[in-house]
């Protein structure tokens, strides 16, 4: 349902003001990519892998076992978050095909991951429906 003219301005006057308080702020939330976000997180996921390497290093040179697990821990949470970040931001994560033009994108006429839409089959739908076909084959 669309606005009133009433409502648009007062939202206007809101956003100028948010704007006119704190630029900054303003200017990163009005982003309308979200692929901007993610490749922030991914980024800092890459500086949190290196630290996590630097940390195993100085744990393994100064032999503090602890120092070392610690290391090896943030560079495996570091991954993790950088993973996930990657694959939302090419659209893996949300079940969303990614936008076109980006990798893994279906062709046009064609939906992601080659299913017609709906809901999958389970395991013992698709096992009876290959049974049927095989024996239907013969």
């Amino acid at each position: 349902m669309p606005l009133s003219e009433h409502e648009q301005r007062l939202l206007d006057q809101i956003e100028q003001a948010l704007y006119a308080e704190d630029p900054k702020w303003a200017n990163t939330v009005r982003i309308r990519d979200p692929r901007n976000h993610y490749k922030r997180r991914l980024v800092k996921a890459s500086i949190g892998f290196l630290l996590g390497v630097v940390l195993l290093m100085v744990g393994v040179v100064s032999q503090l076992i602890l120092l070392g697990v610690g290391g090896f821990v943030v560079m495996l949470l570091a991954c993790l978050w950088g993973l996930s970040s990657w694959k939302k931001m090419n659209g893996f994560g949300d079940g969303s095909p990614p936008p076109a033009g980006q990798p893994g994108a279906a062709p046009p006429g064609r939906p992601a991951g080659g299913r017609r839409g709906g809901p999958r089959p389970s395991f013992m739908e698709r096992m009876e429906e290959r049974w049927r076909r095989r024996h239907d084959e013969r």
